[in-house]
């Protein structure tokens, strides 16, 4: 029991520690004045997407950087997606749309058509976003100047992301808890060794030059968690790479309800831990299990001293995610609970072979 004890708390402190460094070192997208003309090639896979993606279209043609192209591809919808787009590209001289080639070999979905898509750019810079997102002014200008201010390869971003319903509230603040809790962000950039990644798929804007050269999605053509292998394979060729939080120039609301959210969630979580059950199984118990054997304790001192750090946690990257700080903290049980379940579906997925997305088998 001792044992146990002293591990939980080694484990807890050690995140406590993470979590400062990233609220000190406020790894955040900055705006800036001064203005950028290059040519951003913005990139949209979409699949059955017609409920979402007309926003973030419009989202773009107000946005304030002006020198633009957005194509759109439509990956083997049916529904109304290309329709949709093809209606807004007539009344936008900006964006056109086209029909993704059927899937082959061992590409995934995702991957094959944001391969494509790079093919069509005539861009400095390919950003590639998803369709559930929408964009604000100073989010590209931002961008491109962090890329020549850094000299990226690769700029990731991780976005504010949009809760409307309970069931997102008790799954989707997971991501940023987890992100800001084991990972000091800024060492993306800063460290040199390729197993120091992060990257979201949402936000991904390369050099086009260095992208062309490598066709990184090529090379990651068969990989569930394509952004952070995208980006370790950036810093194992030698680029930098870095990955910030968007600072509210961007949002996405990635799931509409809790079946949804865990299932989205099951289908990647197991690839952070390189599908090492073993490795996943111990980070659960330490994260969940530890804080229950303290409790078991009925030490007042002990549960005290958990709680509290526990509670600054969830404060801090709360703050730094820009979510609401106390429905995360009094969510925080639940979110725990929705943790076991989407552990339970992704390794249950993983072990029979059974994960899909928008209809396919992974």
């Amino acid at each position: 029991m001792i044992i146990a004890i002293y591990t939980t708390f080694f484990f807890l402190i050690l995140r406590f520690a993470v979590t400062v460094f990233n609220f000190i070192s406020d790894p955040k997208l900055r705006r800036v004045n001064k203005v950028y003309t290059n040519l951003v090639s913005i990139l949209i896979p979409a699949r059955n997407e017609q409920d979402r993606i007309l926003a973030l279209l419009k989202s773009i043609s107000r946005q304030d950087y002006l020198n633009y192209e957005v194509i759109i591809l439509d990956d083997d919808s049916s529904d109304r997606t290309y329709a949709i787009c093809a209606e807004f590209a007539e009344k936008h001289l900006a964006f056109r749309v086209i029909k993704g080639k059927e899937l082959t070999g061992k590409w995934l979905g995702k991957n094959y058509a944001c391969y494509q898509l790079a093919r069509q750019a005539r861009g400095e810079y390919l950003l590639f976003l998803d369709a559930d997102e929408q964009v604000f002014d100073g989010l590209i200008n931002s961008a491109v100047h962090r890329m020549h201010f850094r000299s990226l390869a690769l700029l990731s971003m991780f976005t504010n992301q949009q809760m409307k319903s309970v069931g997102e509230r008790l799954t989707v603040p997971l991501m940023h808890y987890i992100l800001l809790n084991l990972l000091p962000l800024r060492l993306v950039y800063l460290s040199k060794n390729a197993s120091v990644a992060a990257a979201s798929g949402q936000f991904m804007l390369f050099n086009a030059e260095v992208y062309h050269r490598h066709e990184w999605h090529q090379s990651a053509k068969d990989k569930i968690v394509e952004d952070v292998e995208i980006m370790k394979q950036v810093k194992l060729a030698g680029y930098n790479g870095e990955s910030l939080l968007a600072n509210s120039m961007i949002t996405c609301r990635m799931y509409t309800n809790y079946r949804e959210a865990i299932n989205g969630f099951g289908k990647n979580f197991l690839a952070a831990f390189n599908y090492n059950i073993f490795s996943f199984l111990v980070f659960l118990l330490l994260l969940i299990g530890g804080p229950i054997i303290v409790i078991m304790t009925l030490n007042l001192q002990l549960i005290t001293m958990m709680i509290g750090l526990i509670i600054l946690t969830r404060i801090m990257i709360s703050l730094e995610s820009g979510q609401n700080t106390a429905i995360n903290v009094i969510l925080h049980p639940l979110q725990m609970f929705s943790l076991v379940l989407i552990a339970f579906s992704a390794i249950q997925k993983y072990l029979t072979k059974t994960t899909e997305w928008k209809g396919r088998k992974i």
